[in-house]
């Protein structure tokens, strides 16, 4: 017996809700920035017992916050589910992505040389 199979495809930018970004500003960074402050956090933790240094730590630390792969991934699914908090799921994904990809890249790209040794 062949089953049916549903594919959700989602496509994150192009159902976002500019005006949901108003409703969700303030919280979204708190909920961001708490986000970034735990992975970061769970990072430190992971490198207990490394032979990196504090710089390299420092560094590993910065080099994981950037977020866009899973938020991208998933984030517009509760949307497209037809859940009620969807459009905050999304909108919030998204502002993941907007600030923390290009915060993290510059991060990153400011800091290598100073942090890190060949």
């Amino acid at each position: 017996m062949e089953q049916n199979k549903v594919f959700l495809f989602v496509l994150v930018g192009a159902t976002i809700n500019i005006s949901y970004l108003g409703n969700v500003g303030a919280k979204a960074l708190l909920v961001i920035a708490g986000a970034l402050v735990l992975r970061m956090l769970g990072v430190f933790v992971c490198l207990l017992g490394t032979n990196l240094n504090a710089k390299e730590r420092v560094f590993s630390m910065m080099a994981y916050t950037p977020k866009a792969t899973v938020q991208a991934a998933i984030g517009g699914i509760p949307l497209s589910l037809g859940l009620a908090c969807g459009d905050m799921v999304l909108t919030v994904a998204v502002l993941a992505i907007v600030l923390t990809a290009p915060l993290g890249a510059f991060a990153i790209d400011l800091s290598y040389k100073k942090m890190l040794q060949k």
